[in-house]
């Protein structure tokens, strides 16, 4: 199946990267944090079959421009522009942060023929800690010090919230340097999530799109509240488990084919 690379100009003229493959109803896959068009590729070829997919690079990543300032509504109209782009009508698919931002972009009126998302970050119970309110500032502040290592550390330990003594192990793996690669986005990522990940019921229950959210059955008890938190606020949401996956399913494309293959039609 033939993969074409093209780029599109957004609102403010950056330039966004994205590969277009398979035939039939558009459907745009954007990915979290630490995530380009390559970590959704699997996905894009899992649902290639059945749907025109759409994997692109959010802005500052990969082959996307970054733009002069960054801002939640920036990326928004990034998304907008590429619905456009393959003709004003898409389905979307989000993973993480990628799946805030795309329950954003459909709270502010962004047309979509559908959306799906998979494990929205938000802090719903006490089951975790919210993230601290400065941390913005502090991942902001260490990759102005070219301290990428710590940026990426930081933002892993009190944002996605694995246990910090499991992330200085991640640091001595040679992928680390794929985590330190993307980590000047990760501010994008948390003011996206906003302060202390709350989630935006009151903005969300403006969604008119047709709405699926997934969790695993696998995953951390706080990732699985929030899916089930969102689909409760999303007017006419449905929520559907992914046994046997976790917060890492785009490394298993083939869980998702069915559930999004259904919905997305």
């Amino acid at each position: 199946m033939t993969t074409s690379f093209e780029t599109v100009t957004s609102a403010d003229g950056t330039p966004i990267a994205f590969e277009r493959t398979g035939a039939g109803t558009p459907v745009i896959l954007v990915g979290g944090a630490f995530n380009d068009r390559t970590t959704v590729a699997g996905l894009a070829a899992t649902l290639a079959t059945d749907f025109t997919v759409i994997a692109y690079d959010r802005r500052g990543r990969g082959d996307s421009g970054a733009g002069a300032v960054y801002s939640v509504e920036r990326e928004v109209e990034d998304l907008a522009t590429l619905i456009d782009h393959v003709g004003g009508a898409a389905a979307v698919f989000g993973h993480s942060s990628g799946a805030v931002l795309a329950l954003e972009a459909a709270a502010r009126g962004v047309a979509m023929t559908s959306l799906a998302v998979y494990e929205p970050p938000y802090v719903v119970d006490d089951s975790r800690p919210k993230p601290a309110a400065d941390i913005f500032d502090r991942v902001r502040a260490l990759i102005a010090d070219g301290n990428r290592d710590d940026a990426a550390e930081l933002f892993l330990v009190e944002a996605a919230a694995p246990p910090a003594e499991v992330v200085k192990g991640m640091r001595d793996d040679p992928f680390w340097a794929w985590f330190t690669g993307l980590a000047h986005t990760l501010p994008y990522d948390l003011a996206l999530c906003g302060p202390g990940n709350v989630l935006p019921a009151a903005r969300f229950a403006k969604i008119t799109a047709p709405t699926l959210v997934m969790d695993g059955g696998e995953s951390d008890t706080w990732m699985r509240a929030a899916a089930r938190a969102v689909a409760e606020v999303v007017p006419g949401a449905r929520h559907v488990t992914v046994e046997g996956q976790d917060h890492g399913v785009l490394h298993q494309p083939d869980a998702l084919r069915g559930p999004l293959t259904e919905f997305l039609r």
